[in-house]
């Protein structure tokens, strides 16, 4: 009798065993399939990087030979080129202050602002709300002529100001803050700390500050990227060469003398994207948290 069962049972599980290794095997087929897409892609996308690495290390005549894998010796002539027509370092810092100011400014006033919105019960928040989401819609272009007669008005002009003060108010930023705080922030933490004694700005620096840092860290990634190349408004409102940014810079090698020498104008593209380049690989996890941040609730 044992003998019998002992067989039944192996007849009846050896075709559930076959069936679940034949579906493990297509799962690992599948996965296989979608690694090789995704590593593929990141190939794809890294081509264009590198070969701008590349043709910063090789001379003019080389680059119009063609395309190759190999860096070649010519990054010290490139860059002696660079810097005697522009002073790429300059550029490089005037970039950074414009961009670090306006990201600190930008992610705290944003993330001030949509704290009030979900904490705080006033007459006009729905109005207030729905405003923002407005003026999402509407190009900063528009407001590019009324925001330099404005600087011009206040003196302004040739100065960072104008570039860097009209990122307080940051629709989208306010949004996607405020969106992140309804799915991530019990408000029995508020409470909490309310019946603590805690006010309100004690509690957004020490609770809500804490969990919106991965929001935080996404926003700031794109407004740095986003006041580092921007190039119209900083064409619009500085004069002296000696507060240029890296894009206008970039801009004047069009017409001048080095614009016969591609890899000194390879070189200086490569310097200026350095920067968006190392806080992609610092900050990327953050992004991955935002992104599933609420995703899943207990």
């Amino acid at each position: 009798m044992n003998t019998s069962k002992t067989i039944e049972q192996k007849q009846t599980t050896q075709p559930r065993v076959e069936k679940k290794s034949k579906k493990l095997t297509k799962m690992s087929v599948i996965r296989g399939i979608i690694y090789f897409f995704l590593i593929l892609l990141v190939i794809v996308c890294f081509i264009p990087f590198y070969m701008m690495m590349i043709n910063a290390t090789r001379s003019n005549s080389e680059i119009l030979r063609g395309f190759t894998l190999i860096p070649s010796n010519a990054l010290l002539d490139n860059y002696e080129t660079l810097n005697s027509y522009i002073s790429i370092w300059i550029g490089f810092w005037n970039s950074f202050v414009i961009a670090a100011a306006v990201t600190v400014l930008n992610s705290y006033f944003s993330a001030l602002t949509a704290y009030a919105l979900v904490v705080f019960d006033f007459k006009w928040k729905n109005v207030i709300f729905v405003t923002f989401i407005i003026m999402m819609m509407v190009p900063g272009q528009l407001g590019l002529i009324g925001l330099y007669d404005l600087a011009s008005a206040l003196g302004m002009l040739d100065t960072y100001w104008p570039l860097i003060i009209p990122s307080i108010a940051a629709p989208f930023t306010v949004f996607f803050f405020r969106q992140f705080l309804i799915t991530t922030m019990p408000m029995s933490i508020l409470e909490s700390g309310r019946i603590d004694g805690a006010g309100d700005f004690y509690m957004f620096h020490r609770l809500v500050l804490p969990i919106l840092s991965p929001a935080i860290a996404t926003m700031g990634i794109f407004t740095f990227i986003g006041s580092w190349n921007n190039f119209l408004l900083p064409l619009v409102i500085i004069r002296s060469p000696r507060l240029y940014t890296i894009p206008i810079m970039i801009r004047q090698l069009q017409g001048s003398p080095v614009a016969s020498n591609m890899g000194a104008i390879y070189l200086g593209i490569a310097i200026s994207v350095v920067p968006i380049m190392i806080a992609f690989l610092f900050l990327s996890k953050y992004i991955i948290n935002s992104i599933t941040a609420g995703a899943v609730k207990e």
